[in-house]
């Protein structure tokens, strides 16, 4: 391959060249090329045929509230809360990480039922953290984390969980490059006077499967979460962790009492 000069901006954040994407972490010299793919899954060995099926797309019932449909990057901004958002619009109505994280417009200020659709690219060369890497974060604080777990004894930080809270109850992954979905049922915490009365709760579907029922969520914000008060509002909030993950499909309907 020809050599290439990175810039400072690259090496931060990543670029992506024609026919395979790359993304680059590190400043200095020696930063690493990481090489993902959507073409192929070449030597990945299958648990079963259907694992290379996607998911069928769920449309949004009447009353939700539209993040992204596919069309238009409106619904979000940079987690400023106020500048437009650098990811890019690609092929399926798809969103894809780009560069920084990003929060919806929409605010979560009461129980809801979340629904996104994501993918994950094709990252045989790497493990663990590194292979397919971003987050989806309720009222920008906590997070279900997703990942290439293909295939994994799922632990609390691998696809599904919701980081370092709690492990999901099976692994419900598809393989990478196959649409995946989390329905996620998501209370806010309580607070009367200033006080917490009541721990967030959330209960997850990933791919039609129950990972987690009714889980208390004690923290008020898991690793790498926006912080904030943790009795106000907050948005949704998609992580950019360098990695050329896609979403589609996104909305959120409150959750029927």
């Amino acid at each position: 391959m020809k050599s290439i000069r990175l810039t400072r901006f690259q090496r931060s954040f990543g670029i992506f060249l024609f026919g395979s994407l790359f993304s680059f972490s590190g400043l200095n010299a020696q930063s690493l090329i990481k090489e993902a793919t959507y073409d192929h899954i070449d030597g990945l060995e299958l648990k079963q045929p259907t694992d290379k099926v996607d998911y069928p797309a769920t449309p949004p019932p009447a009353g939700a509230t539209i993040i992204f449909d596919g069309k238009s990057t409106d619904g979000f901004t940079k987690t400023d809360g106020k500048s437009p958002i650098d990811w890019m619009l690609s092929k399926g109505d798809a969103l894809r990480v780009t560069k920084g994280g990003i929060v919806s417009k929409a605010l979560i200020s009461e129980p809801v039922h979340l629904h996104v659709e994501f993918r994950v690219p094709y990252m045989p060369k790497f493990k663990g953290q590194g292979r397919g890497n971003s987050g989806v974060y309720l009222q920008g604080r906590y997070e279900v984390q997703v990942l290439d777990s293909y295939g994994l004894d799922s632990q609390d930080n691998d696809c599904g969980g919701i980081y370092k809270v709690a492990k999901p109850l099976v692994n419900a992954c598809k393989a990478p490059t196959v649409w995946q979905a989390y329905d996620i049922e998501f209370t806010p915490p309580l607070f009367e006077n200033g006080k917490k009365s009541e721990p967030a709760h959330i209960t997850v579907r990933q791919n039609g499967q129950l990972i987690h029922k009714d889980v208390v969520i004690l923290i008020d914000n898991t690793v790498a979460g926006l912080g904030g008060d943790p009795s106000k509002p907050g948005p949704l909030h998609l992580q950019d962790h360098g990695d050329p993950v896609e979403f589609r499909n996104i909305w959120m309907i409150p959750l029927k009492k």
